[in-house]
């Protein structure tokens, strides 16, 4: 069973950074993309950061590019996410899933089947 469990939320002033984390478990790691997602309160979930499952590869949404950075240890099971920067609208519940399917990537939410409880990411202003 895929078990994912995130880590590195909290509370920053506006401009500070975070790093969360994510330790996947139950199948290989190294073969499957991971992405990192958002919900701030009465919103759907949105897409922030995709990598594929070499590493070799990532992509943001527009909002995030040249402030966060996804990375990944193939060794560890464990994707991160560097937030800098950090914005007061990027105040939200930051969640990381993956998908059933190896060696494929998306960036739509309802593509991807599993997920972490999700940590809480605050920035003050």
């Amino acid at each position: 069973q895929v078990r994912l469990v995130e880590s590195g939320g909290g509370l920053v002033q506006s401009g500070g950074s975070l790093r969360l984390s994510c330790v996947a478990s139950g199948r290989t790691f190294s073969n499957y993309a991971m992405g990192w997602f958002r919900q701030a309160p009465g919103k759907e979930r949105e897409f922030v950061a995709v990598i594929t499952w070499s590493g070799s590869g990532s992509a943001y949404t527009d909002s995030v590019k040249g402030r966060f950075t996804i990375s990944r240890d193939n060794a560890k099971n464990t994707v991160y996410l560097q937030m800098n920067s950090l914005k007061p609208e990027d105040t939200a519940v930051y969640y990381c899933g993956t998908r059933r399917i190896p060696y494929s990537w998306s960036s739509k939410p309802n593509e991807y089947d599993y997920w972490g409880q999700g940590t809480q990411v605050t920035v003050s202003s």
